[in-house]
């Protein structure tokens, strides 16, 4: 599973490449339109998803599927979707589907380290995004901001460390990669 992931950086660098645009963007214009961010949001959690998917059937060093990031992939399009599909979505409503993907997606996360604790080195990083994304997750419900301006800036930061973890993970995976091929 690791020698495929590590051949697989370049996914990972631009899925986080991706998602710190998108949090830039956000930070960038907290003032507009919030159907603007959650056209960002949606774009990128169906482009997340799509790349996690694609990642998790190209896994494992006996060619068997990585389901953990199947998982992950299926859940980022579901959230996509749904954040892009209805027309009449209100602010916290986007904001609570977005925050059920951030929780499960961290859950997952850190239980896919977990579970890679002993075949990888540096699975801190793993763990790391999985810690953000729940804890972006439990501020949302823990404590629904009133003023969309300040979603916005959650969303953005969150996005923006999320997707900095990501590329820090993809830039390990190729140094593996090219390890690997000396």
């Amino acid at each position: 599973m690791l020698i495929r992931l590590a051949g697989l950086w370049w996914l990972v660098f631009f899925k986080g490449l991706l998602t710190m645009l998108t949090g830039a963007a956000t930070l960038a214009a907290p003032a507009e339109s919030i159907w603007v961010s959650a056209l960002l949001l949606g774009v990128a959690s169906l482009a997340d998803g799509v790349m996690s998917v694609a990642i998790g059937v190209g896994g494992g060093w006996t060619d068997r599927p990585w389901w953990e990031m199947v998982l992950v992939g299926v859940v980022g399009i579901l959230a996509g979707l749904a954040i892009l599909a209805p027309a009449d979505v209100t602010g916290l409503m986007l904001l609570a589907v977005f925050g059920c993907w951030a929780l499960s997606r961290g859950l997952i996360e850190i239980a896919s380290a977990i579970a890679l604790r002993k075949v990888i080195d540096g699975e801190w990083m793993l763990i790391m995004s999985g810690l953000v994304s729940v804890g972006f997750g439990v501020l949302i419900f823990g404590r629904p901001p009133n003023s969309l301006i300040v979603v916005e800036a959650f969303l953005g930061s969150y996005l923006l460390l999320f997707g900095a973890v990501g590329t820090g993970l993809s830039l390990r995976l190729r140094r593996l990669s090219l390890a690997l091929m000396a």
